[in-house]
């Protein structure tokens, strides 16, 4: 197994079990999270909600799931913080273990039936907190790939631990699929507890591995060096606004559109369409199998001809598939249905999100990657898809149809092209100290390679 991380870190870490540690968080972080879209859609209502009409308490359930999103960026710069001072491997250990407890107490909440009001409080309190550990999660995890990754190929292996929203996006809408198929009166009863309970496998399984690992050399080096920045979070808003702005802009697409797709569609089609709940749950678990595949398929195509020319093309794609995709939706067909959701989300979505690993890490210096990413992902969360699947819902209630959502899908495309447009190239960055040093002192070499620093 390839040994990588420096002299100390690559006797006892390689490049798998770092990819394996940071995969595992994002399959933990993308299971509690659709997990929670798909119960949100199809469950809440009725068991926290049941007093309200069903479009609305569907409303009032999309708002709990709304919620866990706008606490993210008070997340992002607390552990954003921590990550760029402390070291990235703590961080990751605690927000794993904040998800997991949070994600396995929703499993045993009391209903609105056993405690009334206070159950749906609860049920809010416990997405707050899955949405505190979600916060700098995903940014860790990538960020610890990024920085293991050799020079050539960090698109493809940073996008590797995305695969793990694609395995947490299977496993959760599998589980569900599977309990959602008893009879309505033992699921609503018991069967929607299950999945959410066995969220403390993927927590065990994730604390194991990451305990095995070691900080990342190049974090490693600004502790040995004693260059860490008092406050990162200030430093990085202050030093690099342009990229900041520019990452931020580019996650309205791909969140977005994302949660449009893989937890609106569940309303749509079921209360819409009057199709099957499976139908469209179905068609996400196909989408996330293929999106396995995908996503390291567009992270390696990011290291041959860059990141913003593949981020753009999902997003493009996403501008011009979203009409045909609600055609699609609207056959009633369950083949052209799934067809719609694997398009979607296998090329647009994953088309942005595989590239995204390593171009928002190569966006920030090391001494505030960790903050960077984070506040880029989390500032934009609430407004891309926190909010989506509600205002698609809010769209449909007072349009009842189709097309305001469809192009509201398309603005949030165009949000993300005009920010990538602003962007710079990085696939050829050297995010290495070592080796922006090494560059620094050899002049007559031919000058760093566009983006480069």
């Amino acid at each position: 197994m390839e040994q990588i991380g420096g002299e100390n870190a690559g006797q006892r870490t390689s490049l798998w079990q770092v990819i394996g540690a940071s995969a595992i968080g994002t399959i933990m972080e993308w299971y509690d999270f659709f997990l929670y879209a798909a119960a949100a859609a199809l469950v809440f209502p009725a068991l926290f909600f049941p007093e309200s009409e069903p479009l609305t308490g569907t409303l009032l359930a999309f708002g709990t799931y709304a919620l866990g999103f706008f606490v993210r960026p008070v997340d992002g710069i607390i552990f954003g913080n921590l990550g760029d001072k402390t070291g990235r491997k703590t961080i990751l250990i605690i927000t794993l273990l904040l998800m997991g407890i949070a994600t396995m107490l929703i499993g045993v909440l009391p209903t609105f039936n056993q405690l009334g009001l206070w159950a749906a409080i609860l049920l809010l309190v416990l997405r707050i907190l899955q949405g505190l550990g979600a916060g700098a999660e995903f940014g860790g995890a990538v960020i610890m790939a990024a920085e293991y990754s050799p020079q050539g190929k960090r698109g493809l292996y940073a996008s590797l631990p995305c695969t793990g929203v694609a395995i947490g996006l299977l496993l959760s809408s599998g589980v569900f699929a599977l309990f959602s198929s008893l009879p309505e009166e033992q699921f609503l009863a018991w069967g929607w507890r299950i999945p959410f309970l066995l969220s403390i496998v993927v927590v065990a399984v994730g604390l194991y591995i990451r305990l095995r690992i070691l900080e990342t050399p190049v974090f490693s080096q600004v502790k040995e060096t004693n260059t860490e920045v008092g406050m990162p979070i200030v430093e990085v808003v202050r030093s690099q606004p342009r990229n900041l702005l520019v990452a931020i802009g580019a996650r309205f697409s791909e969140n977005g559109n994302a949660y449009i797709i893989q937890t609106f569609t569940l309303t749509y089609v079921a209360t819409q369409l009057g199709m099957s709940d499976n139908v469209a749950l179905t068609g996400v678990l196909i989408a996330a199998a293929i999106g396995i595949f995908t996503i390291p398929l567009f992270g390696a195509l990011s290291d041959r001809v860059g990141r913003r020319p593949v981020y753009m093309f999902g997003s493009a794609f996403l501008a011009l598939f979203s009409f045909p995709f609600f055609w699609l939706l609207n056959t009633e067909t369950s083949v052209l249905v799934w067809l719609a959701i694997v398009l979607a989300n296998s090329v647009g979505v994953y088309g942005m999100f595989a590239p995204q690993a390593a171009y928002f890490s190569e966006l920030f210096d090391t001494r505030v990657r960790y903050s960077g990413l984070a506040l880029a992902r989390e500032v934009s969360a609430p407004f891309a898809g926190g909010i989506a699947p509600f205002i698609a819902t809010y769209l449909l209630s007072k349009s009842g149809t189709y097309w305001p959502i469809a192009l509201y899908m398309i603005v949030l495309a165009l949000i993300s092209l005009v920010a990538l447009a602003f962007g710079p190239e990085t696939y050829q960055r050297r995010i290495s100290e070592d080796e922006v040093m090494k560059e620094s002192v050899r002049p007559q070499q031919a000058s760093p390679a566009r983006g480069e620093r």
